[in-house]
């Protein structure tokens, strides 16, 4: 599993996940053995950049998309990618912009993402990769049947984990009763609500990378780490000293931020 996505970049994954009609159109451009440059904004951000094509202000489709992607230009939808503004558009973003890419299409996504700061999906027809770009961040989809063994395999390590996690709860439990509860006990029980949360934090994002496909995963990810939170906080306040100016939020993103 990769490093943590931001917000913005997961909005921008939902948005081309399985069972979005934006994905379907995606998957029609593959399908034709065609690419595609396509950018989820048309702010006067976009627009400064914008050079040559058309004025189209239509209801998106996937038909629509897969149509406009044999034009050599790139495609400019609304921010909710409900409506193609325009298409078969050069871009021409700042230069000056760093990019790690050697395709054409790809240096281009990458250097609108991080001028503009808006969503961009490359689909290279050569590999068949659909790549998204943000800002500074790059996220190259996961074939779906590579995402659900993965899914599937994070989901039984997280079952693990929470085994274990309600044995160190037990046993903390049983120390507070007799008065022999040690620093290193309720450090490991922290820890181990830790690795939940993040092997949890994981798999949400494969969720939101899976769309329709992940509604299953989403309910069995639901009762695994139910009340594991609420625990952690409670945890957190019983060993807490307050007189020492370090409360609640600092404790609990001082635990976030530990590798």
């Amino acid at each position: 599993m990769g490093g943590r996505r931001s917000d913005a970049m997961l909005a921008a994954l939902a948005a081309v996940a399985p069972g979005t009609p934006l994905r379907e159109g995606i998957d029609r451009v593959l399908q034709s053995g065609m690419g595609a440059l396509v950018v989820i904004g048309d702010g006067p951000e976009v627009l400064s950049i914008c050079s040559g094509g058309f004025l189209l202000d239509a209801a998106f489709s996937p038909q629509r998309l897969s149509e406009l992607a044999k034009m050599d230009g790139a495609i400019v939808l609304a921010p909710d990618a409900a409506r193609i503004a325009r298409a078969n558009v050069h871009l021409v973003p700042d230069r000056a912009a760093p990019t790690s890419e050697t395709g054409t299409r790809h240096r281009t996504a990458e250097r609108v993402a991080r001028s503009v700061g808006v969503p961009v999906i490359s689909v290279s027809e050569d590999m068949s990769i659909i790549a998204v770009y943000l800002g500074d961040e790059k996220h190259q989809l996961t074939p779906v049947p590579r995402l659900l063994d993965r899914a599937n395999q994070a989901m039984k390590t997280l079952e693990r984990y929470r085994d274990r996690l309600t044995e160190v709860s037990t046993s903390l439990s049983a120390l507070e009763i007799e008065g022999l509860v040690t620093v290193r006990d309720v450090v490991v029980m922290l820890q181990r609500t830790e690795m939940v949360l993040r092997i949890a934090d994981e798999i949400d994002a494969d969720i939101i990378e899976l769309g329709s496909d992940g509604r299953l995963f989403q309910l069995q990810l639901e009762e695994a780490i139910a009340g594991v939170a609420a625990e952690r906080r409670l945890v957190v306040l019983d060993y807490l000293h307050e007189e020492n100016d370090w409360h609640f939020a600092e404790a609990s993103a001082g635990l976030a931020e530990l590798d």
